[in-house]
């Protein structure tokens, strides 16, 4: 069992930046553009191992290890979670907690990382970056204890095992708002529209792209690739609501997981195609709206 638990993290060291790739793809469909490779985010990676660093005098050894930390404590997160109806590689109780931490830590080093530099521009979104987590923070949290509520375990491999087909006929409206609040969080921790825009350059409206604007060459590639797999991540928690796998054939759980995997990839580039970005004052409120849906749930299931 615990072989096949590898399975998802192997998948998603493998897979990840293909995301990127069917996200920027439907995103160049409504836009009638040709777009992007779908292989674009592999190149990019591979492009910048083969470089060198450049660093500024003024900064320390944090600036070096965010995103070597960040990267790691990702990949980290990943092994907690469990896919296609199997357990995680690593799971305990409150484990869900442990994975919130982990990815705590990559923010915090990224945040660590920004504000080393020196730059009260990379300041500036290192700010933003720490309120709207903040608020981000609760609706995740939040959720993952309905669902444990709704489970009667503190460990995610259970907690996604008991969400089956009963569990949807019984308390199927608090499973949607935690769904809801979960694809909030998804756009919000991935910097992706609503929220922000990973492609674009204006000053006055970057969160995360302004705090590694410093970073080139190998480290960059370590943050392009860490994003890739938060998306994968963030992703993987919206399939295992959405669609609870429990076949007991191994390779139709894991195909339709991926197929799930790459629909979501496909709203995200859907959402980022019909909606423009909120002015930053709106989203705080779209964050705790978020919230409010996780703890509704939260209190629909301790009726």
């Amino acid at each position: 069992m615990k072989l096949l638990s590898l399975i998802h993290p192997f998948l998603a060291l493998l897979l990840a930046p293909l995301l990127l790739g069917v996200i920027n793809r439907v995103k160049a469909v409504f836009a009638g553009r040709r777009g992007q490779p779908l292989l674009q985010a592999y190149y990019d990676i591979w492009k910048l191992l083969g470089k060198g660093a450049v660093y500024s005098r003024t900064t320390t050894w944090v600036f070096r290890a965010g995103p070597v930390i960040g990267l790691t404590a990702v990949i980290s997160a990943l092994m907690v979670l469990p896919f296609a109806g199997q357990s995680g590689v690593i799971s305990f109780s409150c484990d869900f907690v442990v994975m919130a931490y982990l990815l705590g830590l990559a923010r915090f080093f990224t945040i660590a990382a920004a504000l080393d530099t020196g730059s009260s521009f990379e300041g500036m979104g290192a700010s933003r970056e720490a309120q709207f987590s903040a608020l981000a923070e609760p609706a995740l949290l939040l959720g993952l204890a309905a669902l444990a509520v709704q489970s009667s375990s503190l460990s995610l491999s259970d907690i996604f095992t008991q969400l089956n087909l009963q569990a949807w006929m019984k308390v199927g409206p608090a499973i949607l708002l935690v769904a809801a609040a979960m694809a909030v969080v998804l756009l919000a921790e991935n910097s992706r529209i609503p929220v922000d825009d990973p492609n674009t350059h204006l000053e006055l409206t970057m969160i995360h792209e302004v705090m590694v604007l410093d970073h080139g060459g190998p480290d960059f590639a370590y943050i392009l690739y860490g994003a890739a797999l938060k998306l994968w991540l963030f992703a993987a928690l919206l399939v295992n609501v959405l669609m609870p796998v429990q076949a007991s054939n191994v390779p139709v759980n894991f195909a339709v997981a991926l197929t799930g995997m790459f629909v979501a990839a496909i709203g995200v580039g859907v959402v980022e195609s019909i909606m423009a970005r909120l002015r930053l004052l709106k989203v705080p409120q779209l964050l705790v709206g978020a919230a409010v849906l996780s703890t509704l749930a939260l209190v629909l299931l301790l009726r």
